[in-house]
């Protein structure tokens, strides 16, 4: 064994705008994934858990708890973005989630950085804006969110 390579996310200076990150693989969300998450996070919303019931809904089926889909999304950019390299989620801003996900879609996550600036406050860390896509299996937008990041500089990270 000649060295180690540990998995991580990338640093402030690494980053670079108008690229676009896909993250793969993607994650197919089951019954059981929206059906844990629901009740795990005490969203009782019949939407997600009575499949009787939203038969006579809209959309004809249960649909995937939103705010799963939010956390798949922007957990699936963990490992290339922000894996130890992160020093805080600063904010979230234009969350939407233009078509819905159900039972058995895949959710294929991506981020353009769109801007970054060193801190003003806080020496050898960056503040960094991500632009999130969720998209299904047949390429439609199912989820979008710009996010605020909290970046290490190379230098100063412990």
């Amino acid at each position: 064994m000649t060295r180690d390579v540990e998995q991580r996310g990338l640093y402030y200076e690494e980053l670079e705008l108008d690229v676009r990150y896909l993250h793969r693989p993607g994650r197919t969300l089951t019954e059981a994934d929206n059906v844990l998450f629901s009740t795990l996070t005490m969203n009782g919303q019949a939407l997600h858990l009575d499949a009787a019931w939203s038969a006579g809904q809209p959309f004809g089926q249960r649909l995937v708890n939103s705010m799963m889909t939010l956390a798949v999304l922007v957990g699936a950019s963990v490992d290339q973005l922000t894996q130890g390299t992160i020093v805080a989620n600063l904010g979230f801003t234009d969350v939407r989630f233009p078509q819905p996900l159900f039972h058995g879609d895949t959710l294929y996550s991506e981020t353009v950085v769109t801007q970054k600036r060193l801190s003003s406050s806080r020496p050898g860390q960056g503040v960094v804006t991500l632009e999130h896509t969720g998209r299904n299996q047949d390429d439609v937008v199912v989820a979008t969110a710009t996010r605020s990041v909290l970046f290490w500089c190379r230098e100063a990270a412990p």
